[in-house]
């Protein structure tokens, strides 16, 4: 009897070593998948700058005369007012169905129709993701009312590509393929994807975005001196250090360009504020939720303002569906523009949407080139 217990239990740990070393196995196999898949862009890629022969050459006398650009996340069409975001506090992991983005897809470039902007930044752009149904908004976008901009040019920055994203369970996030995207009116010389650095540590990193800036060259005809346009996305979840080491990247990258006589604008989404821009309008209504970084003036890049409109907020928490007259509605000033002191501001207003079809507002910008 008694070696008949002990052979039981020997066959007991067997079992129980085999099912942990398979266990162990499947770990290793997960993991080495993620790692093999892992996007990893180069530091600096030239990108290819779709229709841009035949457009116009900017003058000196188009320059001065204004140029309107607008920078719009549009929240690849999947986070509109009637939704919530699971990493925001909500539960929503992608809307109910495909209509529900073409509708709100159609509804941004309503938008985009009647602001007529000559310039436009546009930060995550789906071209092939499970939560916005597979649509490739990069050839859906133009479809809808051809980017009632007149002939522009598309230039395209990759800045999130998983294979497949295993989070929240059991309905999960899965492959996402997205990107910022610069759309512009004007001849460019080139486009350029710039990486930036990411605090993320493997195994997270394998699925995790890898920011960039999406870096245009405008020729002024006339001019040895360019008009630069930076296309940016800045770190969101995050403990801080992300976004601070990102903008230090593109600090130093403004300054290079300044000292060489160039205009430049950047925009777009920083996940920051500004402590030049006046937000006690927009308090933290919850401290446990996302709370964007601040920008001090002393670290802008010389001969640099920040530009923004906290008339409205830009961006919404996505902790429940929009309502304006809920407490728990928490809102941001975190799009904009840093703009070099040879542009000459017009104008800069965020244009309240009522969050309709994004969790951020467009913001425009109108300038002149001294």
């Amino acid at each position: 009897m008694a070696e008949q217990k002990r052979g039981t239990g020997k066959r007991a740990v067997r079992w129980i070593g085999i099912a942990f070393g398979g266990l162990a196995l499947l770990v290793v196999l997960v993991l080495g998948f993620f790692t093999l898949t892992e996007y990893r862009p180069k530091q600096k890629e030239a990108l290819i700058l779709e229709g841009n022969e035949d457009l116009e050459v900017l003058s000196q006398a188009r320059a001065a005369e204004g140029i309107r650009i607008m920078t719009f996340n549009i929240g690849y069409g999947g986070l509109g007012a009637e939704q919530d975001f699971f990493m925001d506090g909500g539960s929503i992991v992608r809307p109910s169905s495909k209509e529900v983005v073409e509708g709100y897809l159609q509804g941004i470039i309503g938008i985009i129709r009647e602001q007529e902007p000559d310039v436009l930044f546009m930060q995550e752009v789906d071209s092939k993701a499970k939560r916005s149904y597979g649509i490739n908004e990069l050839a859906y976008l133009p479809r809808v009312g051809d980017l009632p901009m007149g002939m522009v040019s598309k230039a395209y920055a990759k800045n999130f590509d998983a294979v497949y994203v295993p989070y929240p369970f059991p309905e999960t996030i899965g492959r996402v393929e997205a990107g910022i995207v610069t759309w512009n009116r004007f001849q460019a010389d080139s486009a350029e994807r710039i990486s930036l650095p990411t605090t993320y540590t493997w195994p997270i990193r394998t699925c995790q975005l890898k920011r960039c800036l999406l870096v245009e060259r405008v020729p002024i005809e006339g001019s040895n001196r360019e008009l630069v346009l930076v296309n940016l996305h800045l770190e969101a979840y995050d403990d801080g250090s992300g976004k601070a080491a990102q903008t230090a990247v593109l600090m130093d990258l403004l300054e290079e360009e300044y000292q060489k006589g160039n205009y430049c604008i950047a925009g777009g989404d920083f996940n920051q504020t500004f402590e030049t821009t006046d937000t006690s309008a927009y308090p933290l209504v919850d401290t446990s939720y996302f709370e964007a970084g601040v920008i001090s003036e002393a670290s802008l890049a010389e001969g640099y303002s920040f530009q923004a409109d906290a008339a409205h907020p830009s961006a919404r928490l996505l902790n429940q569906p929009y309502d304006p007259d809920s407490p728990r509605t928490q809102y941001y000033v975190i799009d904009g523009f840093l703009v070099s002191d040879n542009v000459e501001v017009q104008k800069v207003e965020t244009l309240d949407q009522g969050f309709l079809y994004s969790d951020h507002n467009p913001v425009i910008l109108e300038v002149r080139l001294k």
